[in-house]
């Protein structure tokens, strides 16, 4: 029978093995409550039945949930076996597993809704169908490809993306085939096709998954839904395993995902949910608040606690935040938060003539900042649209500041990574366990005499090389946050940690300024925040043409503020290329909240009077053309055009950046580009003045290297 425990593992409904512990003999139920302010404390009290907590940016919602699973465990109302948590990450349910494990509860099942289930569909499908469950398609590109085509249709690649969004936003909304063109027109779709089309391309793909045995990601919840739906034996046994739900994020549910939950709980009502609508920022993937708004009206016996003390942020950024959603036209759910953190810095609004001065602007801000002591990843420039970050990808790389940007390969896909675990778990087979060196040197030793990689000496170069030793840095610092929160660690539990990040794809932080969309921020946080390009027209979007749509956008930069502990930064730029007509505006949504920066005037012969004199419009100077390609105003002529390298004094170059990179443990990039490097060597500059009117060489970077450049440069021009 279900519920009952033999004393043996066996599998469970979602496919793990039965908790037989889970519980800290060294924690107690008033040392969890003590760990929480009055509001959270109230939450973590209210461990039955419906609760409805409304958590606010910074105010600590991760940590009362948490906190409140391990009461409820500790205090024995729910065993730690039948409590489900479920968000909308793998970070954010690797982040919750991490703390309660901390807390001594980790039986306590903590998943995102397509992990949880894929877990319960492998489990209950070879019972009510038969054989193996469909198989997961995680690209379905190709699939909708092949049903465009036999809808007649050729889209390219843009096209295929958002006939592929279309597919998702309508099966997270429980829209078929037949229904989705009265349902675009209700919700404002503009897909790539007229409706009928779309509706087309969307029945060959549902044939296509049928005909071929696959699901997609949207299946995943339906076919579970459906099997606790249809299947009372299947509800029944799944219910008796979990009593009780917590599901955090909830303003972002899916219709979809909502079903699920329904089917989940049957006509029970253990259910906390945690959300925030202010920050209701993806619609357009069908998620909506109204589930969280309407909470207290399904269940009106509900306990509703609000979280207002941010603990994140300065009051500071604090009260942009809520000057920022204070101007907001729907006023429900309304939180104002209360800063919990000492005075900072004021936020700073800086206008630019154009993207470039913006972006060197922003970058030489961040040099700053981790020259006075500020981890590089600790700081993050966020933007609208990914279109944006190639200027700031240029401009860090100019200014000698290691970035990285969020949304790459994952990095427990790594071949690099996946060696290391293999080693390490060799490693952890043989140990001893009575060996007294701590558990970083072990892994550094692993990790060297494996694969070569020496935590002293950072390879100069970047590139491949490069990221694989950052990879290998990231484990390697992991094992020593493990040592630090658990003493008595060895090889043995670290590679455990890491099977567990990796099935959840939760992944060790790289060092390097974070580039992100202001979308792929949500959840994150840093001491330092730049948010760029708030002008109308990217921030809000021009296709943000509906009073819903626009909200939306300013909720978004709600997210962008709320992120920023300590520094923020807002920027944008009158003109998109140096020498535009400034026509631009900042963002409405700065209205009534700043006064721009005053630009002091640059001293004649700086760097920064330089980067304003060739500001304006760039001409080749070999033809004459007008340069707008960032490596062509670079290099001071067209791509095409004749060069006038000096192969000489170019090979110089990169041997001397090749030392100092390698001096100061740095990418070669963080030094001068390439592109600089040809630039010198085209043009000779035989003094400051014209050394840094070469795109690339600020005033810092002037500094450092202005007299080793000159004096090669020198060298090469002498007889000798």
């Amino acid at each position: 029978m279900i519920g009952v425990n033999s004393g043996r593992a066996r599998p469970l409904p979602d496919g793990s093995a039965w908790d037989t512990g889970g519980v800290s003999a060294d924690l107690t139920p008033d040392a969890v409550l003590a760990a929480l302010d009055p509001e959270q404390r109230a939450a973590a009290l209210a461990v039955s039945g419906p609760v409805c907590i409304l958590a606010g940016a910074g105010t600590g919602k991760t940590r009362t949930i948490t906190h409140r699973a391990a009461y409820a465990v500790l205090s024995g109302h729910t065993p730690a076996s039948a409590l489900l948590a479920v968000t909308f990450t793998a970070r954010a349910a690797g982040e919750m597993r991490t703390r309660l494990r901390a807390l001594g509860v980790g039986g306590v099942q903590a998943r995102t809704f397509h992990s949880a289930a894929m877990k319960q569909l492998g489990y209950f499908w070879p019972r009510v169908v038969g054989g193996a469950p469909p198989r997961l398609v995680e690209n379905t590109f190709g699939m909708v490809a092949n049903a465009a085509a036999r809808a007649r249709l050729r889209p390219g690649t843009s096209e295929l993306r958002d006939l592929l969004s279309e597919l998702e936003w309508a099966a997270s909304c429980l829209i078929g085939p037949e229904d989705y063109p009265a349902a675009a027109a209700r919700a404002g779709r503009e897909g790539p096709y007229d409706p009928a089309v779309v509706a087309q391309v969307y029945e060959a793909y549902v044939d296509l998954k049928s005909a071929q045995g696959v699901a997609d990601w949207g299946d995943l919840l339906l076919l579970t839904a459906g099997a606790l739906e249809e299947h009372a034996g299947v509800a029944e046994e799944f219910r008796a395993r979990y009593r009780s739900f917590v599901v955090d994020e909830y303003q972002d549910v899916t219709p979809l995902q909502q079903r699920l939950l329904d089917a989940w709980l049957g006509d029970r009502d253990d259910l906390c949910v945690v959300g925030d609508a202010q920050q209701t920022i993806y619609s357009f993937t069908g998620a909506t608040p109204d589930h969280l708004l309407r909470f207290r009206a399904r269940f009106p016996g509900a306990t509703e606690v609000r979280l207002v003390r941010d603990y994140r942020s300065t009051p500071q950024v604090v009260g942009l935040a809520n000057g920022v959603i204070a101007k907001a036209t729907t006023k429900h759910a309304r939180l104002e938060l209360v800063a919990q953190q000492p005075p900072g810095p004021e936020p700073l609004f800086t206008e630019h003539d154009d993207e470039p001065a913006e972006a060197a602007s922003v970058a030489a801000r961040c040099r700053e900042l981790v020259a006075a002591g500020t981890p590089a990843s600790e700081i993050a420039v966020l933007y609208r649209v990914n279109a944006q970050s190639a200027a700031y990808e240029a401009a860090l790389a100019d200014a000698g500041v290691p970035y990285l940007v969020r949304g790459g390969e994952r990095f427990f896909d790594r071949k690099e990574v996946r060696e290391a675990i293999l080693l390490l778990r060799g490693a952890g087979r043989a140990a001893d366990d009575d060996a007294p060196t701590g558990l970083a040197d072990l892994v550094a030793d692993v990790l060297r005499s494996g694969l070569g990689w020496e935590r002293e000496t950072p390879p100069a170069g970047a590139g491949a090389t490069r990221e694989r030793w950052e990879s290998l840095a990231a484990l390697h610092r992991l094992a020593g946050d493990l040592a630090t929160a658990e003493p008595a660690a060895g090889l043995r539990e670290l590679v455990v940690e890491l099977e567990e990040r990796a099935a959840a794809q939760h992944a060790p932080s790289v060092e390097g300024v974070t580039l992100a969309s202001l979308h792929a921020a949500k959840g994150l946080e840093w001491d330092a925040v730049f948010l760029v390009g708030l002008v109308d027209g990217t921030m809000p979007l021009v296709h943000a043409d509906t009073p819903d749509a626009v909200e939306e956008e300013r909720r978004l930069l709600y997210v962008g503020v709320t992120r920023a502990r300590f520094h923020l930064s807002l920027s944008w730029a009158l003109s998109r290329s140096p020498g535009g007509r400034g026509s631009r505006r900042p963002s409405r949504f700065l209205d009534g909240l700043h006064k721009a920066s005053a630009r002091p005037a640059p001293a004649a012969g700086s760097a920064r009077a330089a980067r304003r004199e060739r500001s304006g419009p760039v001409t080749c100077r070999v033809c004459g053309a007008s340069l707008v390609a960032a490596v062509d105003r670079k290099l001071g002529r067209c791509g095409d055009c004749p060069s006038t390298i000096d192969e000489q004094l170019f090979d110089a170059l990169r041997e001397w950046r090749a030392g100092r990179a390698k001096e100061l443990s740095q990418p070669a990039y963080c030094v001068f580009t390439d592109a600089t490097l040809t630039a010198i060597a085209e043009q000779r500059p035989t003094d400051v003045a014209s050394l840094v009117k070469i795109p690339g060489i600020g005033q810092a970077k002037l500094d450092k290297y202005g007299d080793d450049v000159l004096g090669l440069v020198g060298a090469q021009n002498s007889p000798g």
